[in-house]
């Protein structure tokens, strides 16, 4: 069930918040050992916030929506008392004395937060697979990654689990396990989602935000988390708005550009074939589809990979001397990002202003964008390379066409968009201007539908 079925299905009395958390954790616990979706689970508290919310219901008392409702959070999200360990060793017995801003948000409408998800170790991957806290699985087929690094929330949203879990988004970090896992993610613009109480990985290309298993889903919770949030340097003063698409959203006269360049080369025939697919949906709803140019994404990606290198190693420097307990590959690419010289830094962010500028003049031609969100379906667990016209790194190709997105600050949303010969979901990325999460989102809503079924 979707967020809004169990809001419904709650007000109606089908069943109480305690039946449906109890439900839940048992899930949870069933399928937990194998998938090694969440790192902690809160069964104790989520229970008691159960039985508060069915309280507050019969008397009349309604937060909304997510009143009641089963959710989680990726597990770089500070909650107050409950361990936040960022997937890494180094943090596993942080208790922090605050909550994020994101989980008061969630806690003040309501939700009953059931645990913390797994994650690629301090969020610096792709794969999930946590040396210290376990491999995530992908539901689909167990032998293969979820992508990440907010696997443990695509995991654990596509397997029925919970149908609401928050993740972050560094360079394709909620999209890459939304189109692994067959899931709705929405990365927001950056500043409308506050980022207080959560822990970084990089001072200006972070993200927070939902993955849920159907667009309204997603619109839904963005009405609960934008909004300015003093406590948060980057945070945006851009009125919110809601973000709620109709039943019936109409995306006639919208502009939907298709990139000529980049964004369809080394793509896998099943997933570029499914995405223009879904473009002459659009078409014949009235959207108006064209072929557009874009920037040189390949340099974007570059000026991304700089300046994420550069301050995930500032922003983790002092625990550096503690070698031992860092898995291999966030230990290299921290050692790499020392390395890299001060000026490349500062270059790097010059070419971003200027890359951003011109892909701003893209919104002059069309109002969104339609990708693939991945080249290529989930790889297998301890895979390290794709045969993509030629071989190409497994991280560097999940992230290809979803990290330049961060750089430039702009709102983007993953949905699925069918399955491939294997059965496995492919994902399509809706790209939009600065603050246009309303747009993406409503021409979301009117073309997902297609993803086929769930994962049992």
């Amino acid at each position: 069930m979707n967020v809004q079925d169990i809001a419904r299905a709650l007000r109606a009395r089908e069943f109480s918040s305690m039946e449906l958390t109890r439900e839940t954790l048992d899930r949870i616990k069933k399928l937990n050992h194998s998938l090694a979706a969440f790192i902690t689970v809160m069964e104790e508290s989520a229970m008691a916030r159960a039985g508060q919310a069915d309280a507050e219901l019969g008397r009349g008392i309604d937060r909304g929506v997510f009143h009641g409702v089963p959710v989680a959070v990726k597990d770089l999200f500070f909650t107050r008392g409950v361990r936040t360990t960022g997937g890494s060793r180094i943090f596993a017995e942080q208790i922090p004395a605050h909550d994020a801003a994101v989980v008061e948000k969630l806690d003040a409408a309501g939700a009953v937060l059931v645990g913390k998800t797994n994650m690629h170790e301090l969020a610096y991957g792709v794969t999930s697979g946590n040396p210290h806290y376990g491999t995530v699985r992908n539901p689909w087929d167990m032998n293969r990654i979820p992508g990440g690094s907010s696997g443990g929330s695509g995991s654990a949203v596509a397997a029925g689990l919970v149908p609401l879990a928050l993740g972050s988004d560094t360079g394709g970090s909620i999209r890459i396990p939304a189109s692994y896992c067959g899931v709705v993610g929405l990365k927001p613009t950056y500043g409308l989602v506050s980022r207080f109480g959560s822990m970084p990985l990089s001072f200006t290309l972070d993200h927070m935000g939902p993955m849920t298993r159907t667009v309204r889903d997603a619109a839904l919770t963005l009405n609960l988390l934008a909004g300015f949030d003093p406590r948060d340097p980057s945070s945006s003063r851009q009125p919110v708005t809601d973000y709620l698409p109709s039943n019936n959203p109409s995306i006639a006269d919208v502009r939907i550009g298709l990139p000529e360049n980049f964004y369809f080369e080394r793509v896998e025939p099943e997933i570029a074939k499914a995405v223009k697919r879904v473009a002459e949906t659009a078409q014949t709803a009235g959207a108006r589809v064209s072929s557009v140019q874009v920037p040189d994404i390949k340099a974007i990606n570059t000026v991304a990979r700089v300046i994420l290198l550069a301050e995930a190693s500032a922003l983790l420097e002092s625990f550096l001397a503690r070698r031992t307990e860092f898995g291999s590959d966030v230990l290299g690419l921290l050692d790499q990002g020392r390395f890299l010289p001060a000026t490349d830094y500062v270059n790097a962010q010059r070419l971003r202003r200027i890359l951003r500028e011109e892909f701003l003049a893209v919104w002059k031609q069309v109002d969104c964008l339609l990708t693939p969100a991945t080249p290529c379906t989930a790889p297998k667990i301890g895979q390290s390379t794709l045969e993509m016209e030629g071989e190409e790194d497994v991280r560097l190709a999940s992230t290809r066409l979803v990290r330049a997105v961060n750089a430039m600050g702009f709102p983007a949303l993953s949905i699925p968009c069918g399955r491939d010969s294997k059965g496995l979901p492919m994902g399509l990325q809706i790209i939009g201007p600065p603050f246009q999460e309303s747009l993406i989102l409503r021409v979301g809503a009117a073309l997902e539908g297609t993803t086929g079924s769930w994962p049992a």
